[in-house]
């Protein structure tokens, strides 16, 4: 099969002429505008690469998924989300889940350098990219607060009852696993059955995500795009999965 080139207003092919080889690349170049952001990932397609190549979408056969109702808590983590919640209504809690009040913090801590990892695919673009989805309201971040320091949590996108998750990042033990329990949490109290992860990793299998074929993924997402999306706003995320 051939990869499609994308200039402005060349629309994305059909998924199915996505490569074999590497997995999943559709098509390359286009731009990371607001609109080619929005219609790609209304299609489940995403943007993946690394300077200097070209802007990469992807669409892979096996799509890795965590199901919330599959979401997999260990026994040390479920005691710390307890500690949290007993404490969550006092005026200063040591530990403080909070939604959208550091997006563009959270994305630089994602894009830091990591141990045994050579460099990062999110670079100043995607930064700008996803930044400009936070601003149209399609773009979210939940944020572990440690004695008031930003120590760990994660960003994706939300469209309709679908929520992509891009990427997480720890400073300190189990941060971001506090960050997606409590984004669990909020998201199946609004209908949201299912955050992508994109690739296949040992740490989501953990997690219990598990990988979907392209074509059920694709049908999950065109019962689910259109639909109304989760209330969205800045501000302290609580136990029961209400934002305050």
């Amino acid at each position: 099969m051939t990869l499609y080139w994308l200039d402005l207003d060349t629309p994305f092919p059909p998924q199915e002429f996505a490569l074999e080889e590497p997995d999943g690349l559709l098509a390359c170049s286009g731009d990371l505008s607001i609109g080619r952001m929005i219609n790609a990932y209304q299609q489940g397609i995403f943007p993946w690469y690394s300077e200097p190549q070209p802007i990469l979408w992807w669409s892979p056969s096996q799509r890795m998924v965590l199901k919330c109702k599959d979401f997999v808590i260990s026994h040390s983590l479920k005691k710390k989300l307890r500690q949290i919640a007993r404490q969550e209504t006092q005026p200063n809690p040591f530990i403080q889940i909070k939604v959208d009040t550091a997006f563009v913090q959270v994305m630089q801590a994602c894009a830091a350098p990591r141990q045994n990892q050579a460099g990062t695919w999110i670079n100043q673009d995607i930064i700008t990219a996803y930044s400009n989805l936070h601003l149209h309201g399609f773009a979210h971040s939940i944020e572990t607060w440690i004695d008031g320091k930003l120590a760990g949590g994660l960003y994706g996108v939300s469209m309709g009852k679908m929520f992509y998750g891009e990427s997480m990042f720890s400073t300190v033990s189990d941060s971001s696993k506090i960050a997606l329990a409590y984004a669990v949490r909020f998201l199946t109290r609004h209908g949201v059955e299912w955050i992508d992860c994109q690739q296949e990793t040992r740490h989501l299998g953990s997690l219990g995500a598990a990988p979907v074929p392209r074509k059920a993924f694709i049908e999950h997402l065109n019962k689910t795009i259109f639909q109304t999306p989760p209330p969205w706003q800045a501000g302290a995320l609580l136990s029961d999965g209400n934002i305050s």
